[in-house]
């Protein structure tokens, strides 16, 4: 009888403990960090999510048509080995080799068609333009392949180039902590402020 009771009482007071911790922990603990987040951090703590629902300003997505043309009025991103392309969910690079046979076909494929998007010898073509980040959501260029585009992007939406370029480089982000890293652009945030621009 008294076992059955100790057992009893010990069920009881572990199920309120679970129920009070569950409360704290689970619901209370959830709501403060959010709450934090959205007072101190709100652009970081939704997403960094672009203007307009156009996306996220971490991750790359591509400005090409439904047959997966580049459109000529936009910069370009570099390519994307994450899922079907710019998949959140399926973040990764392509984990091939620099010497895989594949790779290399690849890398010569897209520096032959952006040479010729873009009106540029092969050899011209950044490294950026031909390789996917490591987890395939990049969404940065480098300075020198936005530069590259500009030409191309100004003809197509009748801008001077000088226009454009202009544009280029007051979004260029500087290097992380003033050393790490390189001179980079973002490319969503840049098509945006071309779209702004133009519609000015």
């Amino acid at each position: 009888m008294s076992s059955t009771r100790t057992a009893a009482r010990t069920t009881g007071v572990a199920i309120r403990a679970m129920l009070v911790l569950t409360l704290v922990l689970g619901v209370g603990y959830t709501l403060l960090v959010t709450g934090i987040g959205q007072l101190a951090l709100p652009w970081q703590a939704n997403g960094s999510p672009l203007p307009d629902d156009k996306g996220s300003s971490l991750i790359g997505q591509p400005f090409t048509d439904a047959d997966g043309e580049a459109l000529p009025e936009y910069f370009q991103s570099r390519p994307s080995a994450a899922g079907d392309g710019y998949d959140g969910a399926g973040s990764s690079g392509s984990n091939l080799g620099p010497e895989n046979p594949d790779l290399v076909a690849a890398i010569a494929d897209r520096q032959a068609a952006i040479a010729e998007r873009e009106g540029v010898k092969a050899s011209e073509v950044q490294a950026d333009a031909v390789t996917a980040s490591g987890s395939g959501l990049d969404p940065h260029i480098s300075v020198a392949y936005a530069l590259l585009q500009v030409p191309r992007v100004a003809e197509a939406r009748g801008l001077p180039e000088q226009q454009v370029e202009d544009l280029v480089e007051s979004r260029i982000q500087g290097r992380d902590l003033g050393f790490l890293g390189e001179e980079r652009i973002n490319v969503a945030e840049l098509n945006l402020a071309l779209d702004g621009q133009e519609g000015e």
